[in-house]
């Protein structure tokens, strides 16, 4: 089996195409005393040059089912050139029993998103003290005659008339771009235990169901089996389309053509918790050979953020220290002393400043996170038109002394064009870390969610090449790390309807895929972007 690869610098492609993977299992280990099994399937894929396995994604949870179809995809690089491997988990309680299914296929170009809204009428009554509680579920057929799930709705308890809320899917999902391509609708009665009793069924198309409300998009429910049982079954309810409307998808390129800026702030642990930085056992040791880990983070995260921001000056604090003269405490003070400008020119002009600073600042704690987050927050609430967006890196080495108040900046942070990237260096345990990268469950303070989940948290560990090769070690950390930013800019942009400006012309010194953002825009001089400090 193909999986995606690792990526590596010096010996770099560009994959051939994204291939969508499908998982369902059958006859599952039932694993529940009163219930059955609520499976999960977890892809973990394999690194070129460790080896090691890495978990790439999950599927969703279905509860009480022994012969899941799972909706979320798994959509993955595909090298021809190369052997990906990749290994699939099937979660369930205690052991893992079954057959796993997949299916593969190649992703089309389209951008394409529609969004609908159907409605039955007059559906079989399944339920014996009730009515029905009816879902739909949507299949796309494949060249073999098999079908795909592509979508569920939400189940409407006790109806037979149900209007389901109108939802939103690729078209790419539905299709893959092949308007003709069959459709299947299957209209389901949800039953606690998992064994939905199967209504009826439908067939349609992309194309058709795109001509939206008509006589043409009212579809019987037609069940084979009374139909063939029954000389005077006419259908078992029927669906309607009640509204459906479709819009090209907006994509982080689109953006970055448009000028939007990418700024980027960093902010440095320095806590004692770190060690004596003039010794070899310190997180912060200024070898003469090599780089610490922090200056490793900063680097690899750095130089690829640069090149999306055109004047290359960012805010760099640290947090955490004594300052001279007084000894005072600080979580927020600027590596190069200069609290009017924080600014450093360029990523050397950070490391150059971060390491004066190890020169002059006694690391000193508590680990406070929120004066930082709040900084940069109080900067994204200025600029909030889509013209740019902010990306912190904090990099740390333990555990958070204010926890509760560092949940409520990212809350806050979450309706802001901003994005919070933690890289945690060092052997310490970091499961703070992990309640903050919302990946599973959101952040929440004070009763209140995120909006957005902007955190994305990675342990450095993880990505250190074990032969030493420090580009290597810097390059899966910057690949992990700024995966999930342009999903996070994306989430915003669409929260708020911002649609991206037309492309800038292109300048000819500029790096690939920021041709932009050299020329004209809208971001503040760097005095201006200082207002936070």
């Amino acid at each position: 089996m193909a999986a995606i690869r690792d990526f590596d610098p010096l010996n770099s492609t560009v994959p051939a195409t994204k291939i969508e993977i499908t998982v369902s299992c059958r006859n599952l280990l039932d694993m529940d005393t009163f219930s059955k099994s609520d499976p999960v399937v977890v892809l973990y894929v394999q690194g070129l040059g460790t080896k090691e396995w890495r978990e790439f994604g999950r599927t969703e949870v279905i509860d009480n089912t022994l012969n899941p179809d799972f909706v979320r995809k798994f959509v993955l690089d595909f090298f021809f050139e190369e052997k990906q491997n990749l290994r699939f988990d099937v979660g369930i309680p205690g052991k893992k029993c079954g057959t796993i299914l997949f299916s593969a296929e190649e992703l089309s170009n389209c951008r394409d998103i529609a969004t609908m809204q159907l409605c039955a009428n007059k559906l079989d009554k399944k339920d014996f003290f009730g009515k029905s509680d009816p879902f739909l579920v949507f299949y796309r057929s494949n060249e073999d005659g098999t079908f795909t799930i592509c979508h569920k709705t939400e189940v409407i308890k006790n109806n037979l008339n149900p209007v389901w809320q109108p939802f939103t899917i690729p078209v790419r999902a539905l299709c893959n771009g092949d308007y003709d391509r069959t459709v299947k609708v299957d209209v389901y009665d949800w039953d606690r235990d998992g064994s939905h009793d199967f209504i009826g069924e439908f067939t349609t198309s992309y194309r058709e169901v795109s001509r939206g409300q008509s006589q043409f998009n009212v579809y019987e429910v037609l069940n084979p089996k009374k139909k063939g049982k029954k000389k005077k079954y006419v259908n078992s309810g029927t669906v309607t389309l009640l509204s459906f409307k479709v819009e090209s998808e907006c994509t982080f390129v689109d953006f970055i053509r448009g000028g939007t800026q990418l700024n980027f702030t960093v902010a440095i642990d320095f806590t004692a918790s770190n060690g004596n930085p003039s010794q070899p056992t310190s997180l912060h040791y200024m070898s003469p050979y090599q780089m610490n880990a922090y200056a490793m983070a900063l680097k690899a995260v750095g130089e690829i953020i640069q090149d999306y921001d055109s004047d290359k000056h960012f805010p760099a604090y640290g947090f955490g220290a004594k300052l001279p003269p007084d000894g005072k405490i600080s979580h927020a003070f600027p590596l190069n002393s200069n609290t009017e400008t924080p600014n450093c020119v360029g990523i050397e002009g950070v490391l150059e400043a971060y390491f004066q600073s190890l020169r002059t600042v006694q690391l000193y704690g508590p680990t406070n996170f929120a004066p930082v987050v709040n900084q940069v927050a109080r900067c994204a609430a200025e600029v909030t038109d889509g013209s740019q967006y902010f990306v912190l890196l904090m990099i740390t080495d333990g555990v958070i002394s204010d926890m509760a108040q560092t949940k409520e900046a990212v809350v806050n942070a979450a309706s802001l064009p901003m994005s919070i990237i933690i890289v945690g260096v060092g052997p310490a345990e970091f499961d703070a870390m992990e309640e903050l990268d919302g990946d599973e469950v959101r952040v929440s303070s004070r009763g209140r969610i995120a909006e957005r989940d902007i955190v994305q948290f990675v342990p450095f560990r993880d990505y250190i090449d074990r032969s030493g090769n420090q580009v290597l070690s810097m390059a899966r950390l910057a690949k992990d790390v700024l995966a999930e930013i342009p999903d996070q800019l994306l989430s915003f942009m669409k929260s708020r309807g911002i649609e991206p400006r037309p492309p800038l012309p292109a300048c000819s010194d500029s790096p690939s895929m920021s041709t932009t953002t050299t020329t004209t825009s809208t971001k503040p001089a760097p005095q201006e972007r200082n207002r936070h400090a």
